[in-house]
């Protein structure tokens, strides 16, 4: 048994999976086999969780029987819908909101008493949590707001709907289209923290509605999801302050801070989901007829390439994507636990195919022969 001590479990090979590989020196990002080129720009969203779940791309006829089952999951039981409310006027923390409303499902779920390792049981109750993020993404946004909640519609794709039950119509073909390919693009990466914490909790044959909140809870920090909002919030920063970007970048640098969306544990250079995102958020400038939100980012990556030699990350450019988009800032790392919950729980099923209980040790450096003193003595 090794000594050797790996802080943060870096470099530590802990499961083998069929789901994604990620090569860090060339940025590349592979699902089941496919680029992650290809599925952003070829396939949807509800394509990929079919990949991850199944195995395989499905045909034109198992496509439209998942799509129709998933679409039919969409409706929050009023209780459930009540919690969002309570959760709404209390001005929740968003991430906190979806991790307390997502643990409620389970009290709604025909499934809830299936054994933990049931597969079909978990594939139902996966397509259920699924289906009902957006719907309690866009009901607590709206209820926050004091707007109502829009309910859902099942003629729409899982992209479309939520923007719709967002904003209250339907989207047009390009932010439909780039809001999908965002939620394919965050599906899944490997063993990452919140993909880990998930796979832990469902080692200990915990279900479906104990292991889904641990990953939320863990994409929550702002070490993991919720980097996308530090982007967007110091790009505001940026904006408000009148300065140039490079000038901006160096005054915060000198001030001892770090400007987020740099740096990656995998990847040596771009995360190719950067590389997608940058040209939507380019393109979405074009449209709105202002580069701005684009032009600061290339900007900022530019000169802390070439001085500091780092890359963007995903976050980078998610951020101003979503921006453009008119999604609100705080619910970017909710939209993104919309996308990756599909990456958990292809994760969790492989973990109750072939389960062992994640239990890693700790070195300890505490004290030795302590003499015990009895209470009145201290």
């Amino acid at each position: 048994m090794s000594d050797e001590l790996k802080k943060g479990l870096e470099g530590v090979l802990v499961a083998e999976s069929e789901l994604s590989y990620i090569d860090g020196d060339a940025g590349q990002l592979i699902y089941r086999g496919y680029s992650i080129d290809d599925l952003a720009r070829e396939a949807s969203y509800e394509e990929v969780l079919y990949l991850l779940w199944h195995g395989h791309l499905p045909d034109s006829e198992e496509l439209a029987t998942f799509t129709e089952e998933m679409a039919t999951e969409r409706q929050l039981d009023e209780n459930v819908l009540t919690t969002v409310r309570q959760l709404a006027e209390a001005e929740e923390n968003p991430m906190a909101a979806l991790r307390t409303a997502v643990s409620s499902l389970s009290a709604y779920d025909p499934d809830a008493d299936a054994e933990p390792t049931d597969r079909e049981a978990n594939l139902r109750k996966g397509r259920r949590i699924t289906a009902k993020i957006p719907t309690i993404i866009a009901a607590f946004t709206r209820l926050r707001d004091g707007e109502d909640p829009v309910a859902p519609r099942e003629d729409l794709d899982h992209a479309e709907n939520f923007l719709y039950m967002l904003n209250g119509e339907e989207p047009d073909e390009v932010l439909a289209e780039t809001f999908d390919m965002a939620l394919v693009l965050h599906a899944d990466h490997g063993l990452n923290a919140s993909t880990f914490s998930s796979m832990v909790v469902s080692s200990t044959l915990a279900d479906l509605h104990s292991a889904i909140p641990a990953g939320i809870g863990a994409l929550s920090g702002s070490l993991h999801g919720g980097a996308n909002q530090d982007v967007m919030e110091a790009l505001l920063d940026l904006d408000e302050s009148g300065k140039e970007p490079v000038q901006w970048v160096k005054d915060k640098l000198d001030a001892g801070e770090r400007v987020p969306g740099f740096g990656h544990r995998v990847y040596n250079v771009k995360d190719p989901r950067a590389r997608i995102l940058s040209d939507k958020s380019k393109a979405l400038g074009e449209a709105a007829g202002s580069l701005k939100w684009f032009e600061y980012s290339t900007d900022i990556e530019e000169w802390i390439g070439e001085q500091k030699g780092l890359a963007p990350n995903v976050d980078f450019y998610s951020a101003s994507t979503y921006y453009q988009m008119g999604i609100p800032v705080d619910i970017y790392t909710p939209i993104f636990a919309m996308s990756r919950v599909g990456g958990w729980i292809a994760h969790i099923l492989e973990q109750y195919e072939d389960n062992r209980l994640i239990r890693p040790r700790g070195r300890y450096i505490g004290p030795d022969e302590q003499e015990f003193v009895p209470v009145d003595e201290r």
